[in-house]
Formats: structure tokens, C-alpha cells, sequence
């Protein structure tokens, strides 16, 4: 694949906004398609210890002037007598009510991981896997198309993804696992221990980015034996993704193909029985047949081809 040949069209539900690590506060950014229900926003980083507060902004808009609409304001405050979090929502120009959360999940000097999870009506948030609190739109979503970070705060990494498709696999806050961008435990070709196989409800978390000149991308699942019952393989010369089986038959999986070079993906892998279901982008696509005694016999993740990994969880 040449770095000028065009590519095809995506569904805009399938594409995932590249991760941001170690921006520079204050930092503002587009939401590549805005915000809608079942997307989620993971902010990563560290409270300074001389904090006084920070905010997460997110705005329609990011106009000087006119300042533009902020549909959710979140606030936590370090610096008073009683640290706390406020909630609100700035339209026209004006701060309507404020809501407060008296007990701060974060505390200076640590690191974090906060997911706002925007559903229907509200906002969710979690800190370091908790669920925090919870806020009603006041603007419709909507209108959201825009980040803001301010204040004071050491950010890592900030991610845009979408919530579990997989409602017997997940829970609340089912996919908050951090990136870790250059790991050399993520370096590629990467293996996961399964010391115990795989059982109904575990999901396998795979995100990474595809390089500028790809050629290959397998995610296979090995027995003690070596064997490979099950295999994922995306094809760049024929842009198509496919299950291998042990004897290398190959099953065409219907879906846009997202391996494209320097994009963004998500592999979700939830095994049920009777085999396991496939997620990209947070949209399941299929699933493939395996008895419980094959999957209980697996024992290795093995991740190889044109890709950087920032997540692999299991």
C-alpha cells in the first residue's frame, strides 16, 4: 500500500481519533466528529503537588471571542479548605447553577486515569477504575466538538474511544486500561501469558497504531502444544480481514477494513460460549466457533506485524 493511494471511505461510527501523549497544557483540540452517546474520553496523568486546580473543558466550539459555549465544565479544586470537584455549564456567555461533588477522587501529588462516558442524558465519570459522579446535559451533545485542559495538571495521554459493544462482557467503565505508549512490553512481536485460557466474559483489549508502510497484522491464540486454534489476520494488499483456521482456511469477516497506515485501531476479542466475538472501533462485527475445552486450553497472545501497541489487556 503506497502512501498516496486513497482510501476507501469509513463509516464515521468506526473511526477512533488517534491518542494525544504529553500535550502541553493548556491544550485544546478537535473531537474528530464530535461527541455523541457511547463515546468515551480517557485522560491520563499525574497532580502536581503544588496544585491549585485544574479543568476539563468540553466545548462547542474554540472561538477567542465569542467565548464559545461549555457544555461540561469539570473542576476539581485542590487549593481550599475543602478540596472538591464542580460540575457546570457556561451558555451565552453565562455559568448556570453550579453542581458540587465535596470529596475529590484525586489528591495532589498522584497519578490518575478519569473516563468521562457520555450516555443519553449524562456524563459519567470514573477515577483510577471508581465511579465518581454523574452529570446531566444542560447543551445538547451534540454540539460538542471541541476539548479544552487547563489549569494545573501533568497530562499523559488523552484517548477517544467507544464503550464495550459487548454487554455480557462488560461493566460500568468496562475498557479504561491506560496506554502505554513505547513500552517494551508492547514491543512488537508481543506475547501475553494465558495462564488460565480463556473463559466466558474475559475480554481481550488490543490497541495500537498501524505504521506508515504496513504489511502485516496477526493476532493468533496458541495451546500449550503451539498449536493455533484461532487467528486474526488483516491483509494490506487485499485490504481485508479474515479468521485463519489451524488447517488455513480462510473466513472473510464482513466490515470496513480500518488498517490503514498511521490509524488508530481498537481489537476487542470476548469470549463466550461457544467462541469468541470481534469488535473494531468499538463495533462488533462477528464471531468465530470454538468449543470451551479449546479455549480453556490456551495459553499465549501473540501479536505480530506493522503496528505500534498502546494497550494489551487480557
Amino acid at each position: 500500500m503506497s502512501s498516496g493511494e486513497k482510501l476507501d471511505p469509513l463509516p464515521d461510527t468506526f473511526i477512533l481519533q488517534p491518542p494525544v501523549f504529553h500535550p502541553v497544557v493548556p491544550y485544546v483540540t478537535t473531537i474528530f466528529g464530535g461527541l455523541r452517546a457511547g463515546k468515551m474520553v480517557m485522560l491520563q496523568g499525574v497532580v502536581p503537588r503544588n496544585a491549585h486546580r485544574f479543568q476539563v473543558d468540553f466545548q462547542c466550539g474554540c472561538t477567542l471571542y465569542p467565548r464559545p459555549d461549555i457544555a461540561i465544565h469539570f473542576n476539581p479544586r485542590f487549593h481550599t479548605t475543602k478540596p472538591h470537584v464542580i460540575c457546570n455549564t457556561l451558555h451565552h456567555g453565562h455559568w448556570q447553577v453550579e453542581a458540587r461533588w465535596p470529596n475529590v477522587a484525586l489528591q495532589r501529588g498522584d497519578s490518575f486515569l478519569i473516563l468521562f462516558l457520555f450516555e443519553n442524558e449524562q456524563m459519567k465519570v470514573s477515577v483510577n477504575g471508581q465511579h465518581f459522579l454523574h452529570y446531566r446535559y444542560r447543551l445538547p451533545l451534540s454540539r460538542v466538538d471541541t476539548l479544552g485542559i487547563f489549569g494545573d495538571i501533568l497530562v499523559k495521554a488523552v484517548g477517544f474511544l467507544n464503550i464495550n459493544p459487548f454487554v455480557e462482557g462488560g461493566s460500568e467503565y468496562p475498557v479504561g486500561h491506560p496506554f502505554l505508549p513505547k513500552s517494551p512490553q508492547l514491543e512488537v512481536p508481543c506475547s501475553r501469558a494465558l495462564p488460565r485460557g480463556l473463559w466466558p466474559g474475559q475480554v481481550i483489549i488490543v490497541r495500537g497504531l498501524v505504521l506508515p508502510e504496513p504489511k502485516d497484522f496477526t493476532l493468533s491464540l496458541r495451546d500449550k502444544a503451539a498449536h493455533v486454534p484461532v487467528t486474526l489476520r488483516a491483509s494490506f494488499a487485499d485490504r481485508t480481514l479474515a479468521w485463519i483456521s489451524p488447517w488455513g482456511r480462510k473466513t472473510l469477516i464482513s466490515a470496513p477494513f480500518l488498517f490503514y497506515p498511521q490509524r488508530f485501531f481498537e481489537v476487542l476479542l470476548l469470549c463466550q460460549e461457544g467462541g469468541l466475538k470481534l469488535a473494531l472501533n468499538g463495533q462488533g462485527i462477528g464471531t468465530t466457533s470454538l468449543d470451551q475445552l479449546t479455549l480453556e486450553r490456551l495459553r499465549e497472545l501473540r501479536i505480530s506485524g506493522s503496528v505500534q501497541l498502546y494497550c494489551v489487556h487480557h
